[in-house]
C-alpha cells in the first residue's frame, strides 16, 4: 500500500515523497517534488494522490485539500485557468433533447445549434465559437456551411416530434389551437425577386427592408406546434386558410377550432373555415360595423361590467362584450388623440401624417369629425369576437379569444429571447433552416418555462451560475476540472425542469 508522506530537507523546503513500508523500511516510490510554502505544499500532495490513483487505482479516504486551498491552488505559480464550461447547462439541455426525440434526427449540428440559439443567440459562425469555448463542442466553419441548408428538409418530421411531445406531455390534443402572424425583415435593403424575402408591411417598422412572414400555431399554454413561411408582401389575412388546412389534413384531424385576431377575418376565410370544417373565434372589428348595429349594441350592453351581447351577421355570430376597465382605458386614448387632432384643427398640407378625428374639409384646411367621435363615444369599453360555435355560451367564446396572448407571448420570446431577427441568410434553404432552428429552441424554451414557473431568462441566468472550472497543472500539463456548487434555488428549479445533475 503507498503513502504519502512530508519531510524536510537540508534546504529548509518540505519535499513531498510517495513511500511503501516493507520489512520496517521505508522504500520511496516516487519523489514529487519540494516545496517552499504552504500553497506548493498543497499542490504537491494533490500531485502525490493523483499519482498513487493513477499507479495503483487507489483513491484516497480523505481529499487534503478543501475548497479555500483549490483557490489558492489556482493562483499558484504552478497552475492557470484553462477556462469555465457551461456543464450543467450541456447536460440539462441533451436531457431535454432526449425527451424530445431531437437526437433520433442525429443531427448533432443541428440540437447544438438549438442549444446556442437559445442560451446564447447570435450568427451561426458566432454559435459555433460559443460551443467551443463555454461547451467544449467542436465543429468547423465547413460543417456549418455544408449541414445548414440540409436542415429545411426536417420541418415536417421535427413538427411531427414537437406535436408528438405535446400530446404527451401537455395533453393536447388538437380541439383549440391559437394562430398570429409575424414579420422578420432581413439585414439588407434589397428584396429578392427569386424567393420569399419581400417588402411588406413590418410589424416591427422596418418598412425599407424586405422580410418574411411567420404564421405559428400554439396551443393553449402558448407551445408551439406548427409554422408556416410566407413571403414578406402576403397580406397576413391570407395565411390563414393555408396554415390551418394544411396542419388539419397533415395530422389528420377531424374537429378544429382556430382563435385568431381580427387582421384574419373576413367573409372568405369565413367561407373557406367552414368548407373545411374548422371552427373559429375571431377577433371583430366592431368600428367598422353599420350606425345601426353600433347603436343596437352599445343599448344592449348599456356600459354595464362584463355585459355581452349576440347577434347574427354574414361572417357569423357576434359577440360583444363590455368592460369597464376597457372603457378607461380607450377613453384616455380618445381624449389624448383629440387633443392632437384640435392642436391640428384647420391645416393641412403640415399635417405629419393622417390623424384621427380629423377630416379634409378642402385642400387647404381640416375639421374635427364629429360623428367620428359620437361613434368612438358609443363604442368605448366594447370588444367584439366572430364565432361559428352556437352552442357554447358568450363566456367560453370570449375567455377562449383572451388566450390569443399566448401566440404573441411566443413571438416576444421568439424576437427577443431567440432573437431570430434581423434574418442574416438570403437563399432559400438557409432561411427555412435558420428558421426552423427558432422553432425547435422556442418549443424547447416554452416547455421549460411551463415546468419552472418563470421566464427562459430567469431560468438561463440562475444556471449560467453553475460552471465547471478547469485548472491546468503546468508542471504534469493535466487538467483539474472542479464542478459547481448547486445553490438551494438553481436544485429547485432543477427539480422543476425534472432533471439530476
Amino acid at each position: 500500500m503507498l503513502h504519502i508522506r512530508t519531510t524536510k530537507t537540508g534546504s529548509f523546503s518540505i519535499a513531498v515523497q510517495v513511500v511503501k513500508y516493507s520489512s520496517g523500511k521505508t522504500i520511496i516510490v516516487k519523489h514529487i517534488g519540494s516545496a517552499s510554502n504552504k500553497t506548493e505544499l498543497v499542490l504537491l500532495k494533490h500531485h502525490a494522490e493523483d499519482f498513487v490513483e493513477k499507479f495503483t487505482g487507489q483513491q484516497t479516504l480523505f481529499a487534503s485539500t478543501n475548497n479555500h486551498q483549490e483557490n489558492k491552488i489556482i493562483q499558484s505559480r504552478y497552475a492557470r485557468s484553462a477556462g469555465i464550461k457551461y456543464s450543467l447547462l450541456r447536460q440539462l439541455f441533451y436531457h431535454l433533447f432526449r425527451i424530445f426525440t431531437f437526437e433520433d434526427l442525429d443531427k448533432p449540428l443541428l440540437n447544438d445549434l438549438v442549444m446556442a440559439r437559445i442560451v446564447n443567440p447570435s450568427s451561426k459562425l458566432a454559435s459555433v465559437t460559443f460551443l467551443k469555448e463555454m461547451f467544449d463542442i467542436s465543429y468547423s466553419e465547413t460543417d456549418i456551411y455544408r449541414q445548414l441548408p440540409t436542415f429545411s428538409d426536417l420541418k415536417e418530421e421535427v413538427e411531427k416530434k414537437i406535436i408528438s411531445f405535446a400530446k404527451k406531455h401537455l395533453n393536447f390534443n388538437f380541439t383549440v389551437v391559437f394562430y398570429d402572424v409575424t414579420t422578420l425583415y432581413f439585414e439588407t435593403f434589397k428584396d429578392d425577386p427569386e424567393n420569399f424575402k419581400k417588402l411588406g408591411f413590418s410589424k416591427d417598422n422596418k418598412f425599407n427592408q424586405p422580410q418574411i412572414i411567420i404564421g405559428l400555431i400554439v396551443n393553449q399554454d402558448g407551445f408551439p406546434v406548427s409554422y408556416d413561411i410566407y413571403a414578406g408582401n402576403t397580406f397576413e389575412g391570407h395565411t390563414l386558410i393555408p396554415s390551418l388546412t394544411e396542419f388539419k389534413k397533415k395530422h389528420r384531424v377531424k374537429k378544429l377550432t382556430v382563435v385568431a385576431d381580427a387582421a384574419m377575418i373576413s367573409v372568405e376565410n369565413v367561407e373557406a373555415l367552414i368548407r373545411s370544417n374548422i371552427n373559429y373565434i375571431v377577433g371583430a372589428r366592431v368600428s367598422n360595423l353599420s350606425d345601426r348595429m353600433i347603436q343596437e349594441i352599445s343599448s344592449h350592453l348599456n356600459m354595464v361590467d362584463k355585459a355581452s351581447y349576440r347577434l347574427k351577421t354574414e361572417k357569423g355570430i357576434l359577440i360583444c362584450d363590455f368592460s369597464k376597465k376597457r372603457y378607461w382605458k380607450n377613453k384616455n386614448e380618445m381624449e389624448g388623440q383629440l387633443v392632437k387632432a384640435r392642436r391640428h384643427e384647420g391645416k393641412s398640407d403640415t399635417l405629419p401624417r393622417k390623424m384621427k378625428f380629423l377630416k379634409n374639409l378642402n385642400k387647404t384646411k381640416t375639421v374635427i369629425n364629429e360623428e367620428l367621435i359620437e361613434k368612438t363615444k358609443l363604442l368605448l369599453g366594447i370588444k367584439g369576437y366572430y364565432t361559428n360555435l352556437n352552442k357554447e355560451n358568450n363566456e367560453t367564446i370570449i375567455r377562449q379569444y383572451h388566450n390569443l396572448w399566448h401566440v404573441e407571448k411566443s413571438f416576444r420570446m421568439a424576437k427577443s429571447d431567440l432573437q431570430t431577427r434581423p434574418v442574416y441568410h438570403f437563399k432559400n434553404k438557409a432561411i427555412r433552416s435558420h428558421i426552423l432552428i427558432c422553432f425547435m429552441a422556442l418549443a424547447v424554451g416554452t416547455y421549460m418555462e411551463l415546468l419552472a414557473k418563470i421566464s427562459l431568462r430567469k431560468i438561463l441566468k440562475l444556471a449560467k451560475e453553475a460552471v465547471e472550472v478547469k485548472i491546468k497543472d503546468n508542471i504534469t500539463g493535466d487538467l483539474i476540472t472542479i464542478q459547481p456548487e448547486l445553490s438551494t434555488e438553481l436544485r429547485e428549479l432543477l427539480k422543476k425542469l425534472r432533471f439530476t445533475y
